[in-house]
C-alpha cells in the first residue's frame, strides 16, 4: 500500500524542487533527501512515477528555471543545455531515405557524410 498517492508525492517533489538552490546536481536525489521520512518510506515505483510527473510539470510551469531534454532528463535552464532538434518533416525524411538508398548506406551514414563535407 502506498504511503502517499503519486499526485501528492509529485506535488511535494515540485515544492522541494523549487526550494533547491540553482545549479544543484542530482535533482531527484536531492529532492528525495529533502522529503526525509516520506522519501525513505515511499516505494521506488511510486518515487519514479511521481518524479516523471514532476519533471514534466516543472518544465512546463517553470520553463524559465527548468528544461526537459529529448531524453526526459530535467536540467536547470541556465543556457548550458541545448535541446536538440529531433524533428524532420515527412518529405525530407523520405528524401533522405531515397538518397541513402542511392548511396547504398543508412540515413545516419549519409548524414555523417554530408556533415563532413561542410
Amino acid at each position: 500500500m502506498a504511503l502517499l498517492s503519486k499526485g501528492r508525492l509529485s506535488k511535494m517533489m515540485l515544492e522541494s524542487l523549487l526550494d533547491l538552490p540553482s545549479g544543484t546536481k542530482n535533482l531527484k536525489d536531492a529532492i528525495i533527501f529533502q522529503m526525509g521520512f516520506i522519501g525513505q518510506m515511499s516505494t521506488s515505483r511510486d518515487i519514479n512515477a511521481a518524479w516523471n510527473e514532476t519533471k514534466k510539470k516543472a518544465a512546463k510551469l517553470y520553463s524559465g528555471k527548468f528544461i526537459l531534454d529529448g531524453r526526459n532528463v530535467l536540467y536547470w535552464n541556465d543556457g548550458a543545455v541545448r535541446v536538440l532538434d529531433k524533428k524532420i518533416s515527412a518529405v525530407n525524411f523520405k528524401k533522405l531515405n531515397e538518397l541513402a538508398e542511392i548511396e547504398n548506406c543508412s540515413v545516419d551514414k549519409l548524414v555523417s557524410k554530408l556533415i563532413t563535407y561542410l
